[in-house]
């Protein structure tokens, strides 16, 4: 069973930059999809980015509160680390939240998934915060 630790969340002032590493333990996911959501409190979870297996197809989310994220995020994996990466930058207020990676229930599937429950094996989730 897969297991993931988010970390590099943190303070970060606005306009600043984060790098979140996604650590999968238990097996190899080399064969799965891995996306990012984040949530604010009293917000839902959202869909931020994704990428397939292979690094082939990635998508980032049509945020439904704050600015977009294309353009200032960057979605990642290294297969032989067995890590997947999010990298921020022109970070706004908006961006705080808890940030969770999780992976796609479907091996081997080519697209990303922007649905919560196309993903299982969740981790606990790493803190971003955008303040000055």
């Amino acid at each position: 069973q897969l297991q993931f630790v988010e970390s590099g969340g943190g303070l970060v002032q606005p306009g600043g930059s984060l790098r979140l590493s996604c650590v999968a333990s238990g097996r190899t996911v080399g064969s799965v999809g891995i996306a990012w959501f984040r949530q604010a409190p009293g917000k839902d979870r959202e869909f931020v980015a994704g990428v397939n297996w292979n690094g082939g197809n990635i998508d980032y989310g049509d945020m439904y509160w704050g600015d977009p994220v294309r353009g200032r995020y960057t979605v990642s994996r290294d297969n032989a680390k067995n890590t997947v990466f999010l990298e921020m930058s022109k970070l706004k207020q908006e961006d705080t939240a808890v940030y969770y990676c999780a992976a796609d229930s479907r091996p081997w599937r080519a697209a990303v998934m922007r649905t919560r429950d196309a993903y299982i094996y969740w981790g606990q989730g790493t803190q971003v915060t955008v303040s000055s």
